[in-house]
């Protein structure tokens, strides 16, 4: 049968700030949306300022706490090599991996760094509300068991997880800053809103789909924060991913909230628009069906104070106005129509609001996954 390779999880890099690391053993706990018997794993150093050595890589199914299921070890090697350099601002492919997986399994990839690291480097590595771990100095990537020195909620140079799946099998790449990251969201309880998208689209069966979560907290459309902005990475994150067939946009409130106060990055809601309509046609260019997801509320957020404003809403209004009736996008999801308040339109029902207005709740961000129509990936 065709096969080709499928994005199954990934994690946009991005510089983890302030980091250093003392030579571990790094292990992170990846749950997977799309199954299959043959994965191969995509390590960046894109935030790296030189070359990156990883001296081992292991991948396996995960088992409680730090530990990995028995008989599941797999080594991951690199153009037939264990070890691997990766030059500054790139990334890495690993040979593929006799693995079986399911859909919605939760693997364990371990990875040493056999120097050490200092916060100057670059460490590449994003927000991952989920609990993964480091050792003390040494290789435990074989371990069934690994000595753990601290805990970590990132992902450190891990950025993607592809599968070999069937020819008709694509990906959905959802696109976004921390309301498609999670942020806030209970640790471990993948309560994202891909994360309830992949769980309702292997419930539903049919045709399957990899979900791939390039959220990114605190990113913007049209400026650099933690990272590349929108217009930047769309082509790396979306474009480039493995079997990309969708892509969902919500992209924008942070451009409105201007966290750095900048007067140079103040915006109009016709630059966002335009920002946005870039990405729209660059997806079309390539056969990709891309979906606009509408800003969600923000009134009187505390996230940070004063960022809600009246000229603010105004423009927020004015973007999902024009994501609701441009056609731009080849569908639109109403998230703010979702969430909102039908008496008070400006705020988030208290119900879905994680109590700083800004982002959702873990019900709030499962009321997103349930928003989007299934029928968009028949």
């Amino acid at each position: 049968m065709p096969s080709h390779w499928v994005g199954t999880w990934a994690a946009t890099p991005a510089p983890a700030d302030g980091v250093s690391l003392s030579s571990p053993t790094i292990r992170m706990f990846p749950r997977i949306s799309l199954g299959g018997e043959t994965i191969r794993l995509r390590l960046s150093n894109a935030a790296g300022t030189g070359d990156l050595l990883i001296a081992a890589t292991h991948v396996a199914r995960r088992a409680p706490g730090a530990a990995i299921a028995p008989g599941t070890d797999r080594v991951v090697t690199f153009n037939g090599a264990a070890d691997v350099k990766i030059p500054a601002g790139a990334f890495v492919i690993s040979d593929p991996v006799a693995l079986e997986v399911k859909p919605l399994d939760d693997l364990a990839v371990s990875i040493h760094i056999p120097q050490d690291i200092p916060a100057s480097f670059g460490v590449t590595g994003r927000y991952s509300r989920q609990t993964n771990y480091l050792s003390p100095p040494g290789d435990f990537t074989a371990h069934e068991i690994m000595h753990t020195s601290r805990m970590a909620d990132d992902w450190y140079f891990l950025c993607g997880i592809d599968v070999l799946a069937p020819r008709e099998t694509g990906a959905i790449v959802a696109f976004g800053d921390s309301i498609t990251d999670g942020n806030i969201s209970t640790y471990d309880a993948f309560a994202r809103w891909p994360d309830q998208l992949a769980r309702r689209l292997v419930a539903r069966g049919g045709r399957m789909f990899g979900v791939i979560n390039q959220g990114l907290g605190g990113n913007r459309i049209l400026h650099d924060v933690r990272g590349d902005c929108g217009v930047k990475r769309f082509d790396r994150d979306v474009l480039a991913q493995p079997g990309v067939t969708h892509a969902i946009v919500l992209l924008g409130i942070n451009d409105i909230r201007n966290r750095r106060g900048l007067a140079a990055e103040v915006v109009t809601a016709e630059e966002m628009i335009a920002g946005l309509r870039q990405m729209a046609m660059r997806a079309r260019d390539r056969g990709i069906r891309i979906y606009g997801g509408t800003l969600t509320p923000f009134e009187n957020e505390t996230f940070m104070k004063g960022a809600y404003t009246a000229e603010g809403e105004a423009k927020r209004n004015a973007v999902n106005e024009w994501i609701r009736t441009s056609g731009a996008f080849h569908a639109v999801i109403d998230f703010d129509k979702g969430l909102r308040d039908p008496g008070h339109t400006a705020r988030m029902l208290p119900e879905y609001d994680n109590g700083d207005h800004l982002h959702p709740s873990d019900l709030g961000y499962n009321r997103m996954g349930d928003l989007i129509d299934l029928a968009l990936f028949d």
